[in-house]
């Protein structure tokens, strides 16, 4: 993990972290000393998780000046286990969040890595195998299993891509 930002790195750069998010240029990734320790995301992502519903969060938006003075113990905090997802945006509008890595596996419902593995949440990888009772399905079996609302749609489809050749 040589790639890994520091606190520092993260800490100095959280005005162009924002606009890289804004420009959809970069996805979440993980800070730390050395090893993963927290995770900076966008808001977005971390309302579409169910951010808001899984931790209790501050009604406050820190600043990225603001942050900078406080990310050292935002970090301390998470590497202790305690601590909550920090929000934080400019004027007063949520565009970002830091949370510790077991937070955001958490916020993914991702499976807590075996003791004594260093596992980074944001590069993680899963296996796409298909599994030993795995089979192909057609689409009017799928359709069948969604029920009668789906066959129709499917049904209305095939007629006016029937019309429409």
């Amino acid at each position: 993990m040589t790639d890994l930002p520091s606190v520092a790195g993260v800490r100095a750069d959280l005005p162009a972290i924002l606009t890289r998010f804004r420009a959809g240029r970069t996805r979440a990734f993980s800070f730390g000393a050395g090893v993963p320790e927290a995770v900076v995301l966008t808001y977005d992502e971390f309302e579409d998780l169910g951010g808001e519903s899984k931790f209790v969060v501050g009604a406050e938006v820190l600043e990225p000046g603001r942050l900078a003075g406080e990310l050292a113990a935002v970090v301390a905090a998470a590497r202790a286990g305690d601590g909550a997802p920090v929000v934080w945006g400019e004027s007063g509008v949520p565009e970002a969040v830091v949370l510790s890595v077991a937070q955001y596996r958490h916020l993914r419902g991702d499976d807590e890595p075996p003791a004594g593995v260093v596992d980074d949440p944001t590069v993680r990888t899963y296996a796409t195998q298909p599994l030993p009772d795995s089979r192909p399905m057609d689409l009017d079996e799928w359709a069948a299993r969604m029920g009668p609302d789906t066959q129709q749609i499917l049904e209305e489809i095939r007629r006016e891509d029937g019309k429409n050749p």
